[in-house]
């Protein structure tokens, strides 16, 4: 199993909080923050990178200001966060390498995309703490696997050349060909075996679904070893999301990284109305999940120290 270097852990311990706790903001999205930001397809095409950079920009004043660490992408939020002063100086920095979309294979596989030209070198150049990484997996589905799990191992040997930290996230996903029922019985073993398909290409800290229960979060752990593992929100509602932070820390889970559950319903085309429900709504939701972390925060976050 992979372990961190020197480099790689003190970048580790800086998207972490003082209690060790990874507490990650996640704004990378594009095409899913202009679906909240407009209804309408066509409106949605009219919204701007620059409209994105500065929604992100309130994101990371508002919020990450208050967490350990944002997640970025390179297309519309850097390097502006960083030249314009949005940032503050000890909120560590990620920047995603995932392009937006997916591809589809003509058996109907997702075929995940990389940002052109951003690579570890770039990230750095970037001033970003580390970066991101994230690809589609279907465990029980060996031939759907292969050109994603090549971009991962790109990724990772690419920055383990540059000695940087790479986060590395998968996402399951269903099938045309499955029910929605069938699909959903399926979700602990599938994030149990990318977990185990990551580790087996080299990755040292992990951003992963929710498993789906208690035991699968245990197994989880277990599988990860003393690689951390953070838990994502997925754009659950955030009542669903504390629910699953706090089974996730009970059972070894590193920390959080949290997006839409924060601030999907808080972003609007008006600036002043995304601040004032960031402050409002957001921060609120965010001193929650904090607070979660910190009853938990001595069951896994100690295992990459």
């Amino acid at each position: 199993m992979a372990t961190m270097t020197t480099a790689e852990l003190r970048g580790y311990q800086q998207i972490c909080g003082p209690d060790g706790a990874m507490m990650v903001i996640a704004c990378d999205q594009r095409g899913g923050m202009r679906t909240l930001l407009a209804t309408d397809p066509e409106a949605q095409a009219q919204i701007g990178n620059d409209v994105l950079g500065q929604t992100k920009a309130d994101i990371t004043r508002y919020l990450a200001s208050k967490a350990s660490c944002v997640l970025v992408d390179p297309i519309c939020a850097v390097p502006h966060l960083v030249d314009d002063g949005v940032i503050a100086r000890d909120t560590a920095l990620l920047i995603g390498l995932d392009a937006s979309g997916w591809d589809t294979s003509p058996e109907g596989y997702r075929l995940s995309k990389l940002v052109p030209d951003i690579t570890a070198r770039r990230v750095r150049e970037l001033g970003a703490t580390g970066g991101k990484i994230m690809v589609y997996l279907r465990a029980d589905k060996p031939e759907a696997n292969t050109h994603n799990i090549a971009i991962l191992r790109q990724s990772i040997e690419d920055f383990a050349r540059e000695d940087l930290l790479l986060v590395v996230e998968f996402l399951t996903y269903r099938l045309d060909s499955e029910s929605a029922e069938d699909y959903a019985a399926k979700v602990p073993w599938l994030v149990e075996e990318g977990t185990r398909i990551s580790l087996d290409c080299g990755a040292k800290v992990l951003k992963l679904p929710y498993p789906g229960s208690p035991e699968a979060c245990a197994t989880v752990t277990e599988l990860a070893g003393d690689v951390p593992w953070a838990v994502l929100s997925a754009g659950v509602d955030h009542e669903t999301f504390l629910g699953q932070v706090e089974i996730a820390m009970q059972n070894g889970a590193s920390g959080v990284i949290a997006g839409r559950s924060l601030w999907k319903d808080c972003i609007s085309l008006d600036r002043m109305v995304t601040r004032e429900k960031l402050e409002t709504v957001a921060v609120p939701r965010l001193r929650e999940i904090q607070a979660v972390i910190a009853r938990y925060r001595n069951v896994g976050v100690h295992k990459a120290a």
